[in-house]
């Protein structure tokens, strides 16, 4: 088979792999050339690239909600040993493991819910959850199960924000009666999505500024840089005293 053969036969299979949410570039094809963002996402990647260690030799990543593995090949691409990829969409997963095995990487992809980190029965020394929580109905929950189960240190989180794009000081406590507060603009806010957000009847929360960092604060993640605005590295804390670890719901 010659190369312009070759070519055809790469750019055949990944028409046949599409629709393609990442585009990634396989064999020098796009595998989503007119995404409706530009060059997603890599164009995102590029803005905080810098927070993530250069050099991740001899550490495990666990790829939460990996898609078609973007994030997970750049992470073998800076070193990393064992790398994990989970989506609950098994069409995201043909796509994630023709892009490793085009790249001649060797990753695990799993098809799993984050509701079942448990069953994983292990610690990740970087955990990426991108692009993930704001389509959960349980997204508070999502992040207690990655501090108790399976966060060693660093989690690389992003979510769509809406709202207020400064986070105000947060009181320890308020009065019953206090109202005012709620009305601030940098008051940790959730918005719930009945029905569609973007066409997509998965979106189902979305938070401000302040709501994004006051839950990863409450699920026991310190912040520790914001390099993008709905970016962050995180480092995995101790759990505020009056939060009760989740129950083991794997399934």
């Amino acid at each position: 088979m010659n190369q312009q053969q070759s070519n055809a036969t790469l750019a055949r299979r990944i028409a046949e792999l599409g629709p393609w949410f990442h585009n990634m570039r396989i064999g020098g094809i796009a595998t989503a050339p007119d995404h409706f963002l530009g060059d997603y996402p890599a164009f995102k990647w590029a803005k905080f690239k810098q927070v993530v260690p250069e050099n991740l030799e001899g550490r495990s990543v666990l790829d939460i909600g990996c898609n078609a593995g973007f994030y997970s090949l750049e992470m073998k691409r800076r070193g990393a040993g064992r790398v994990v990829g989970i989506d609950s969409d098994p069409h995201y997963l043909r796509q994630a493991q023709f892009a490793a095995e085009q790249a001649d990487t060797d990753i695990e992809f799993r098809q799993m819910s984050v509701y079942d980190l448990a069953s994983l029965g292990e610690r990740f020394d970087l955990v990426i959850f991108m692009g993930v929580f704001y389509h959960l109905r349980h997204p508070l929950l999502a992040l207690d199960l990655i501090h108790e189960h399976v966060a060693r240190d660093l989690m690389l989180f992003q979510c769509m924000q809406r709202g207020e794009a400064k986070a105000g000081e947060v009181e320890l406590d308020f009065p019953f009666a206090e109202e005012e507060a709620f009305e601030r603009p940098d008051f940790p806010k959730l918005f719930f999505v009945e029905h569609r957000f973007a066409g997509d009847p998965t979106n189902w929360f979305v938070p401000n500024k302040a709501g994004v960092e006051a839950m990863l604060r409450s699920a026991g993640f310190v912040i520790e840089a914001n390099p993008e605005r709905e970016v962050y590295l995180c480092r995995r804390g101790g759990r505020p005293e009056a939060v009760e670890p989740p129950p083991n719901i794997a399934s």
